[in-house]
């Protein structure tokens, strides 16, 4: 079995065919089916998923850093990669028993998740749900074998969350238009009355709630890991890509300024950009803005893990405090990433700014990632506040 520090190895041993593939990948929306099979044999798939169906049990600091690891070699293929192997950790946690063994099977199992759901509908009938819809930006879905979806019952009756096998939805061809991120693999999913076991659908309270002493997966599984909430861990994944993808700024950037010298019109051609400190303090707030992000995200890895465990062990159920506290540092290490990425960007020169540039294509990922809704901490601020100070939060009703 693949030990912590092999499946980092592994990851940084990727990363020349991953620049190497960045644009094939974008061009074609999602990563290679040879790097598919890699990840396959790696077990990167397995990482989050229980032992007792064929994973890995991978802490969640290890899974940050196998996913900024990847990223820093291609942003869109530690997108994909992060959001079809992460959704194994809230199926073993929040899943009953049954729904796990018939969902995670033979222990290949990827999943794409999304709240953007458009017409989406779970209507009861007998042993489960008549499940409809479309769900935009579904990460992930080119390899999944199955697809986690909001779903509202009629009439006001709440929101649950089902797992859809891959045989009962369709991926649209409607992805790669977005600035960055185009190779992600974030398709639409089609599902067309499709029957869901009730096992397999939980409501929405469950999957993104606070406040649980236990869970399902603790109970089956006996490893806290499978007793953490879901906001701090999303935000996680999100962000450890964006720290690999401000990582491969910083990388691209100092491998332009050693390759090419100084110019101005008094003198021509003059010494080697790296030796001249304009650069070189680009360089220096690079390194410090990204090696400061790096660290918030494992260090957010690891509370994760001690928030569970104090839930489930302790009895000391996760408060939505500590939970938005988490997501605030993870918010702060995106904008640490911004800050990385815009400063080497505009120092790279024009010709980094090209199209088919190395540079061009991650800054325009980290822009992507820029404009999600969820990841605004000036617009989001006001929910830390807010479990703060008692308050009802609104982190999922804000515009």
């Amino acid at each position: 079995m693949s030990t912590a520090t092999d499946l980092v190895a592994a990851a940084d041993g990727l990363r020349e065919r991953l620049l190497e593939e960045q644009a094939a990948t974008e061009e074609r929306t999602r990563y290679s089916e040879e790097l598919h099979e890699t990840f396959r044999e790696l077990g990167y798939y397995r990482m989050l998923q229980p032992r007792r169906y064929g994973g890995l049990e991978t802490d969640v600091t290890t899974f940050y850093r196998v996913i900024m690891s990847i990223s820093r070699g291609c942003p869109s293929t530690g997108w994909m990669l992060c959001l079809g192997s992460g959704h194994a950790l809230q199926v073993g946690s929040y899943w009953p028993e049954e729904a796990q063994e018939e969902l995670f099977g033979d222990g290949h199992f990827i999943a794409s998740a999304s709240f953007a759901a458009k017409d989406a509908l779970a209507r009861p009938v007998d042993g489960g749900y008549r499940v409809s819809g479309t769900w935009n930006f579904c990460s992930g879905v080119p390899y999944a074998t199955h697809h986690i979806g909001l779903a509202p019952l009629p009439d006001d009756g709440g929101v649950l969350v089902v797992a859809v096998p891959r045989k009962d939805f369709t991926v649209l061809d409607d992805w790669g238009d977005l600035i960055g991120l185009k190779g992600s693999g974030s398709h639409s999913v089609v599902v067309e009355d499709a029957f869901i076991p009730a096992h397999h659908a939980i409501t929405f309270e469950q999957f993104a709630g606070f406040d649980v002493d236990t869970t399902p997966g603790y109970e089956l599984h006996g490893n806290a890991l499978y007793g953490g909430a879901f906001v701090p861990f999303a935000m996680g994944e999100l962000n450890s890509v964006q720290v690999g993808n401000a990582q491969a700024a910083v990388d691209e950037f100092e491998r332009i300024i050693t390759a090419r010298r100084t110019w101005t019109p008094s003198v021509g051609e003059g010494t080697s950009r790296a030796e001249n400190k304009d650069y070189q303090r680009c360089l220096g707030l690079g390194l410090a803005y990204t090696d400061a992000a790096y660290s918030i995200v494992e260090r957010c890895g690891d509370l994760y893990l001690e928030h569970a465990r104090q839930a489930m062990e302790d009895g000391i159920p996760i408060d939505e405090e500590r939970g938005f506290r988490i997501y605030g540092q993870l918010m702060t290490a995106h904008k640490l990433c911004w800050e990385a990425g815009d400063t080497v960007f505009r120092a790279a020169s024009t010709s980094g700014a090209r199209d088919g540039a190395r540079m061009q294509r991650l800054f325009r990922d980290l822009c992507a990632f820029r404009t999600n809704g969820i990841h605004q901490l000036d617009f989001k601020a006001t929910s830390i506040a807010q479990a703060r100070l008692g308050l009802p939060v609104d982190f999922y009703t804000q515009a």
